[in-house]
């Protein structure tokens, strides 16, 4: 059995959760000991297609013609399409139509939760489709809390030991919540706020382009970083915020979980069946909310709920996610 592993305009999903998650599968088939390629040209028994574009489309159909059996990851939703760019709800009608188009040509379809299984489900079109929720995985040996660091999160961006610092991470698009992230940077001037993540400003909202030029002593915009970055900030900072308002999963999630950081997410139905607040993590829902939590977690009034948090990762570590692609694989064949 070889699987093609397709994924349309690396040079713009490679910085992205999506671009994260292609290399999670890699590493999952790998550990499993399935053999797979890259390259469209070479040959292959299943096709797992992870995007929606013209070429994507056109590949499935092939594969199609020739008898090849299709897995379509469905990253995203017609849900996350909202909210995020200009014109981004205006054109999500047209958007999900496509996304059906697309999805329908997989003989199953894979999905990151049982969310976003569950809005799969809702659409015309995808309701008879076998639909496998399973998670795009974390890759635990490189996210251990209790090893050194190559990099020295704190040292670069000239943070002292005191500092009590809150992370983000995310594109530059309003469902990631950096607008309510700016705006708690704002109201509390006593913890530094640094957020991760770039995309260009010209397709971001009104909201987001301001939140992003705002100017405040506590608050940076650090851009894009490699993973290695990620991986010291979310160790060495005091929090890891996730105000988030819509996800069909949100993999830093995660790896806060692996790296025993604190977490605080906002209350939305993608993570209410494996992040609990007050047992893994904390959630919020109003800004009001979060500017409390934040206060209380950084000022220890809050228990540690890390130790929980791990049980998060430890449950979606890459060999357990080869392990269910295997599964899926073999059911189609």
């Amino acid at each position: 059995m070889k699987v093609l592993l397709y994924a349309e305009g690396q040079s713009i999903i490679g910085k992205s959760g999506l671009g994260k998650a292609i290399k999670h599968q890699m590493k999952a088939l790998e550990s499993v000991g399935i053999e797979y390629t890259l390259d469209p040209s070479d040959d292959y028994d299943i096709l797992h297609i992870n995007t929606y574009y013209v070429k994507s489309y056109i590949l499935a159909k092939k594969a199609k013609k020739e008898g090849k059996k299709i897995v379509y990851h469905a990253h995203s939703t017609e849900e996350d399409f909202k909210n995020s760019f200009i014109l981004s709800d205006r054109a999500s009608k047209l958007f999900k139509r496509w996304l059906i188009k697309c999805y329908s040509l997989g003989d199953v379809i894979i999905t990151p939760t049982p969310y976003s299984k569950k809005l799969l489900k809702s659409y015309e079109g995808l309701k008879r489709k076998k639909i496998y929720a399973i998670s795009n995985g974390i890759e635990l040996d490189y996210f251990k809390s209790d090893e050194e660091s190559p990099l020295d999160f704190r040292n670069v961006y000239g943070y002292s030991k005191k500092d009590k610092i809150v992370v983000g991470i995310g594109l530059y698009i309003e469902r990631k919540g950096i607008v309510d992230f700016v705006k708690l940077a704002k109201k509390l001037p006593q913890y530094k706020f640094i957020w991760f993540g770039h995309s260009p400003l010209s397709a971001a909202t009104e909201n987001v382009k301001e939140a992003v030029k705002t100017k405040l002593p506590n608050l940076k915009f650090a851009g894009y970083v490699e993973q290695d970055m990620i991986r010291s900030a979310l160790k060495d900072c005091n929090l890891y915020l996730f105000p988030t308002l819509e996800e069909t999963e949100g993999i830093p999630a995660i790896e806060a979980c692996a790296m025993k950081q604190n977490l605080l997410v906002r209350d939305i139905p993608v993570f209410e069946d494996w992040l609990i607040d007050g047992v893994n993590c904390y959630k919020a829902k109003t800004l009001k909310e979060f500017e409390s939590k934040i206060k209380m977690i950084l000022e220890n009034k809050l228990p540690s709920l890390t130790e929980e948090a791990y049980k998060v990762a430890l449950d979606r570590d890459i060999t357990k996610i080869g392990k269910e692609l295997k599964e899926v694989y073999e059911s189609c064949m």
